[in-house]
């Protein structure tokens, strides 16, 4: 007798945080299954049955927290009514047909930790309002066409760990705050139209494993500052227009390839040098 009541309890405080949903974060949902085609997806939603139900919705203490609808042929675009979800930590819409823009109010998702809109067909730059998510730690929109610059303030986001925007359209120098991400350990940046040098404060990425910029515009000398980084495993910076020589404990990293392009697009190996003088090039 005490198991089934004690089965009981656990069963209706389970049910008692998934349920009463709010009628406005119901809406919001309704008009997301609207604006992207909800009766063609994949996985489609009943709309007759209690929310807790539906594919990819996550529910905690009666707030939405988690939105996974990744490869689920969401078709359309995204309402901007989904930046209203206060308590949401995870937003997956990984590999769609989603187009339009990201909107500028998606700083209001403050609780934000995972934000993934990688193949996708969104245009546009990224919301300057997105450096407001100060606990977000994966940012992944690959495989897109957005275009303009990283904004500025990127270093605000001091808990990221992986930036991932590679094969889009975007442009300009890295900005300062950039180097800033201490805890970042995944920059995947290539096939854009980036210019401008690696600054000498690469150093300061000390969680940095993977550097992947190759297919951009950058120039100048690849800084020996790179030696530093200790948990470096993994650099790509092919199919730049990098000048010099790099350190040879560089050029033995997997994926780093010594294929550049010059002005004229034509492309040759960079040299290497000795690594010792590299690294002694980096304490100077």
């Amino acid at each position: 007798m005490k198991n089934c009541i004690t089965l009981f309890l656990t069963v209706f405080f389970s049910v008692s945080l998934l349920a009463n949903v709010s009628s406005s974060e119901k809406s919001i949902l309704m008009k997301l299954y609207q604006n992207t085609n909800g009766s063609q997806w994949v996985i489609k939603w009943d709309l007759n049955t209690p929310i807790e139900t539906w594919h990819g919705i996550t529910i905690a203490n009666g707030k939405i927290v988690g939105i996974n609808l990744s490869n689920n042929n969401l078709v359309g675009t995204l309402p901007v009514e989904i930046t209203n979800f206060k308590d949401l930590t995870v937003l997956n819409l990984f590999k769609n047909e989603i187009s339009g823009t990201i909107s500028e109010n998606i700083g209001n998702l403050k609780k934000l930790q995972e934000l993934n809109l990688s193949f996708n067909k969104l245009t546009g730059s990224i919301p300057n309002s997105i450096c407001k998510i100060e606990h977000l730690k994966s940012l992944k929109i690959f495989m897109n066409k957005l275009s303009g610059q990283l904004p500025s303030k990127i270093g605000d986001l001091k808990e990221l760990e992986e930036l991932s925007l590679f094969n889009n359209q975007l442009t300009g120098e890295f900005p300062a705050s950039l180097y800033e991400l201490k805890k970042l350990k995944v920059l995947a940046l290539s096939s854009n139209q980036f210019s401008g040098n690696i600054s000498n404060n690469v150093e300061n990425l000390v969680s940095l494993t993977n550097l992947s910029l190759f297919d951009n515009k950058m120039s100048g000398e690849i800084p020996f500052a790179l030696v530093k980084l200790q948990n470096l495993d993994n650099i790509n910076l092919a199919y730049n227009t990098f000048s010099g020589s790099v350190p040879n404990v560089l050029a033995k990293k997997e994926g780093f390839s010594l294929m550049m392009r010059n002005e004229s697009g034509v492309a040759f190996k960079m040299k290497v040098t000795d690594s010792a003088k590299g690294i002694l090039a980096a304490d100077e």
